[in-house]
């Protein structure tokens, strides 16, 4: 089975999530799509929704897509949980052919710094979703496959104005009750 694995801290979900997805499973030859939503960021040092309340809404968001499966993975282990070990978790559990690894721009610049980025580079190939015009300049680029989206949106720019505007129409309601609750 080919696969797609899409991590991310999802807080919130928003609609680049949902069009990265949609762009994923039109351009990308899979039988499957794993969103793990982190319990932390390895990057990070704290998160806004609670991770069960970010698992719940994306659940929620793709629950009518059979491509499209949520991994409670990194949220179960309640820590920070490098890619690698997800991958090396989803090759353990799945008779996986080919792994695609959905990161965005803002990742390139340091994606050398991830937890044995080497190993990594064996077990997947990298797909990097183009957002808000940043630039894809890195050595590895040559290697990456590149998807172009053309969606600006952020979750620490929505996150900072409250836009409800990005985040998809069956997910307003529980965002803004969790939003209000804070």
């Amino acid at each position: 089975m080919d696969i797609a694995v899409f991590g991310g801290s999802f807080d919130p979900p928003h609609i680049g999530h949902q069009k990265i997805v949609e762009l994923v499973l039109v351009e990308l030859p899979i039988e499957k799509l794993f969103v793990v939503p982190t319990y932390l960021n390895p990057f990070k040092s704290h998160f806004h929704l609670e991770p069960s309340e970010r698992f719940d809404l994306l659940k929620e968001l793709f629950e009518e897509n059979k491509k499209v499966e949520i991994c409670d993975y990194e949220i179960e282990k309640k820590e920070k949980t490098p890619t690698f070990e997800t991958i090396s978790f989803l090759k353990a559990s799945y008779n996986i052919g080919k792994i695609y690894l959905i990161i965005g721009a803002d990742n390139l610049k340091n994606i050398h710094l991830w937890y044995n980025f080497s190993e990594l580079q064996e077990l997947v190939s990298f797909v990097v979703v183009t957002r808000d015009d940043i630039l894809l300049e890195n050595e590895y680029l040559d290697t990456f496959t590149v998807l172009n989206l053309e969606e600006k949106v952020s979750s620490t720019d929505l996150r900072i104005n409250i836009n409800l505007d990005l985040i998809p129409i069956k997910l307003k309601e529980k965002v803004k009750q969790i939003w209000n609750k804070e």
